[in-house]
């Protein structure tokens, strides 16, 4: 009899801190992985919110030297991430803490990765690239979506094909991951809703991967719960500290699934439209997620009946199909009602974008060669991704 031979590794970080307050250990931490000079890694929205004078506060009282890199944009791109390499070797840094969502933490990312292993972050996408370690490093998440605080998953825009590299390295995955829900009270409704829609996408897409195992089971399960619960009232009340510390567990959770378990097509198709028309992340998933899910209910209906049941939906006494549908009956109701655009022409439109048809083939070759996809559930033609892409606009 032949034995198959299948090894799933799990990722995370070596140190992770969840809770009210945790942000006070920062500088104990760079000064524990052994940074005296951090590049602290941001953007000019949480600058202006306040939030990175509070880090840079508690940096002074604890005497520690730091250069703040404010220049982040929303989807960083290649250029970006060479300003802040350059930025790091101008003010001779050794070390590195990311502030804030998703694009902090992967710019951070890039930067360490081109920093530790020098040429261009173009070097190093794909799986594993780099030969070297990155300088030591904190992930301090202000959103309760992304996951990238405790992740191997670096996004980066390449200028000049409009594309998003994905870039996963276990190189890159953070020595300390730091979640302090008073950094995310300030967070407007609609970030909330896209980010916490984002946490459900992984947490979803890492269930139905082909390559799940019991431990990201696990861990998507309660962050599919966790979310179905916490992430209306975070919307409705971004004071509510017991659903902003709930969120937090929820997307760290589903950060620990995909972290290990990969993604899906949301992934794939989602990375095209943020790098061909900057379109914001969290909300191309939330609205590709119940097309995508629609499509890959036959391969794993089961699963989807799981969803429905976490999501608090009553599938008793239902042919399997119809209790796995009332998952996407779910999605599109939490989605509905945080406020996520109905379709991504309504979310062009929000964001001054024009999403054109003609533009879908284009995607389609580039969203079949992403990453992200290669662990779908269903395997998808070209016309298959097209016929999402034209359903969701």
């Amino acid at each position: 009899m032949a034995i198959r031979e299948e090894v799933y590794g799990y990722f995370i970080p070596s140190v992770t801190l969840i809770g009210i307050g945790a942000a006070k250990e920062i500088p104990a931490k760079i000064k524990t992985l052994g940074g005296t000079k951090p590049l602290i890694v941001t953007d000019k929205g949480i600058t202006g919110a306040g939030i990175t004078k509070q880090i840079t506060d508690l940096m002074d009282d604890a005497g520690m030297k730091y250069v703040v890199f404010d220049e982040t944009i929303p989807n960083p791109t290649d250029i970006n991430v060479q300003d802040g390499v350059e930025a790091y070797n101008k003010g001779k840094c050794d070390s590195l803490i990311t502030l804030g969502g998703g694009s902090s933490h992967d710019c951070g990312k890039g930067v360490g990765l081109v920093i530790a292993n020098g040429g261009t972050i173009q070097d190093y996408e794909g799986v594993d690239q780099s030969t070297k370690p990155m300088p030591p490093y904190v992930a301090v998440n202000t959103t309760a979506g992304t996951a990238s605080e405790m992740t191997r998953f670096c996004i980066i825009t390449d200028t000049k094909r409009k594309v998003k590299m994905a870039i996963v390295d276990w190189r890159v995955t953070p020595g300390v991951a730091l979640d302090d829900p008073l950094l995310m009270m300030g967070m407007p409704p609609a970030l909330t809703a896209a980010t916490g829609m984002d946490a459900l996408t992984h947490a979803v897409e890492a269930y139905v991967s082909t390559i799940a195992t019991p431990m990201t089971d696990s861990a998507a399960e309660k962050a599919i719960e966790l979310i179905a619960k916490h992430l209306r009232p975070a919307v409705a009340n971004g004071n509510d500290i017991d659903a902003r510390e709930g969120m937090c567990y929820a997307q760290y959770l589903a950060g620990m699934a995909f972290n290990n378990a990969s993604l899906g097509h949301v992934h794939a198709m989602a990375h095209q439209l943020g790098g061909f028309y900057d379109l914001p992340h969290g909300e191309c998933n939330a609205i590709l997620l119940p097309h995508v899910s629609a499509f890959n209910l036959i391969a794993k209906i089961d699963r989807f009946i799981k969803i429905a049941e976490l999501m608090g939906e009553n599938v008793t006494g239902l042919a399997p199909r119809d209790a796995a549908e009332l998952a996407l009956v779910a999605i599109r109701k939490l989605s509905a009602d945080v406020g996520i655009p109905a379709g991504l022409i309504e979310l062009g439109v929000r964001y001054g974008k024009k999403v054109k048809a003609e533009d879908i083939q284009t995607m389609r070759g580039n969203a079949q060669k992403d990453a992200c996809g290669f662990t779908n559930p269903r395997m998808v033609s070209d016309q298959d991704v097209e016929d999402i892409y034209t359903a969701a606009l």
